[in-house]
């Protein structure tokens, strides 16, 4: 499993604008146009039945709708392949959040479930082939039974696949982010990376600007295994802002991203997937590192230790919380406040 392209994509996706730039941007959903970020709460997916549990790595919003709530359940398949059954596994988990609903007593007056927009996305080489419905998922049922079965349905929002006249047309925040992943370098240096420079130079928000350079360097480490960490808002004069773009441009450039993905994937059939994982784990440790110097300054030796030593669901763990943890103790020990 790509760590780090799975935990870019969480922090990025952590953020409200960025799930209504998904939303609205990719999907035929437009309901959430005019919806303020104000109303969009994150929601802790990590509920379990009794012998089934919905995975953490997938992201839940509530959103509310005058005085009602629906909630947006996005799974994210990133580098993965194809999962048959990912519409078995949607009503699975889509289930497992009304049970939480239920038990936790958080459902409307009248006592009714809340609407649900069931999202997958995937940005995996092999083209997406699974049913988009549960339906097509069952045998033939006799017809006194066919209104009696279920039927789960989920949107695909199938990255490498995306029109790439409308995603150029398309000037948000993830529309840049993806053309970054998806286009050739000539691109990536002329348009894209110009365009984040401004993006960072106009927004405020500190969490946000850091959780698109965790996912920008993700990108790069994931593929070059490289620690340097991808700022833009540390550019101010013209003559460094140049000097920037032409040593990311050339770094984008030489990764040559869909070859490299046909190329892991190729390493995953031929029984490399071993030596993969060890490879994204050494990344993760880089990224980590100089995400938490980039916040907190030079490391102590006890946290360059306690990271050179760390498990991949330890570094996992660690990353999400360094996007907002108020000192680097905090990060390593759940609560505490100082190092």
């Amino acid at each position: 499993m790509p760590a780090l392209h799975d935990l870019g994509y969480r922090s990025l996706f952590a953020h409200p604008e960025l799930v209504r730039e998904l939303i609205t941007g990719f999907t035929s959903a437009k309901l959430f146009d005019e919806i303020p970020l104000s109303a969009f709460e994150r929601v802790n997916p990590a509920y379990v039945s009794d012998r089934l549990s919905a995975r953490q790595d997938d992201l839940v919003w509530r959103v509310r709708l005058g005085d009602e709530f629906l909630y947006v359940y996005i799974l994210l398949e990133c580098q993965s392949g194809v999962d048959r059954w990912m519409a078995l596994r949607m009503q699975t988990y889509i289930g497992l959040l009304y049970q939480d609903l239920v038990k936790g007593h958080e459902l409307s007056p009248g006592l009714l479930l809340p609407s649900v927009l069931p999202l997958v996305f995937y940005n995996g080489m092999p083209h997406w082939s699974a049913s988009l419905d549960l339906t097509g998922l069952l045998m033939q049922a006799p017809a006194e039974l066919a209104a009696l079965q279920p039927s789960q349905r989920y949107l695909l929002i199938d990255q490498q696949r995306l029109d790439r006249t409308e995603l150029e047309a398309n000037a948000s925040l993830l529309a840049l982010l993806f053309r970054c992943e998806l286009s050739a370098g000539p691109d990536v240096s002329k348009n894209v990376l110009p365009a984040l420079m401004t993006w960072f130079k106009g927004t405020p928000e500190a969490n946000l600007r850091r959780s698109v350079q965790v996912w920008v360097n993700g990108l790069l480490a994931r593929a070059t295994g490289k620690p340097e960490w991808f700022t833009l808002d540390s550019v101010e004069e013209d003559a460094d802002m140049d000097s920037k773009l032409s040593t990311w441009a050339e770094q984008f450039e030489e990764l040559g991203f869909q070859k490299g993905f046909a190329l892991a994937e190729k390493a995953k059939e031929d029984g490399k997937a071993e030596g993969k994982a060890e490879g994204q784990v050494i990344a993760l440790r880089a990224v980590l590192g100089s995400l938490l110097r980039s916040r907190f300054g030079e490391l102590p030796a006890p946290a360059t230790q306690r990271i050179a030593q760390a498990t991949q669901a330890e570094l996992e763990q660690w990353f999400e919380r360094s996007l907002n943890a108020p000192s680097l103790q905090a990060v390593f020990d759940a609560g505490a406040t100082s190092m």
